[in-house]
């Protein structure tokens, strides 16, 4: 069972990522919002990789590097190198 604290995590990522997918969706086609988009989607990912982190009981720094917390994941788990 996942604990409250990786859950949150997960609804925060979650959240990320219909916000850039509702963005990207938009019927505003001629004035889609890239840079809101990237921003939700990164916050999104980061979001993912530190609550598999949190998980699997890894410490890791404060950080927004996507590289640094893929690494850590690999460590875990040799499968993040596909991704």
């Amino acid at each position: 069972m996942i604990d409250e604290y990786v859950k949150n995590w997960l609804i925060k990522a979650y959240r990320d990522l219909i916000a850039a997918e509702n963005e990207l969706e938009s019927p505003r086609s001629n004035d889609i919002l890239t840079d809101i988009i990237c921003f939700h989607a990164q916050q999104s990912v980061e979001k993912f990789l530190k609550a598999y982190l949190i998980n699997k009981k890894v410490d890791f720094t404060r950080t927004h590097s996507l590289e640094y917390l893929k690494e850590l994941c690999i460590r875990k788990d040799v499968e993040f190198k596909n991704i």
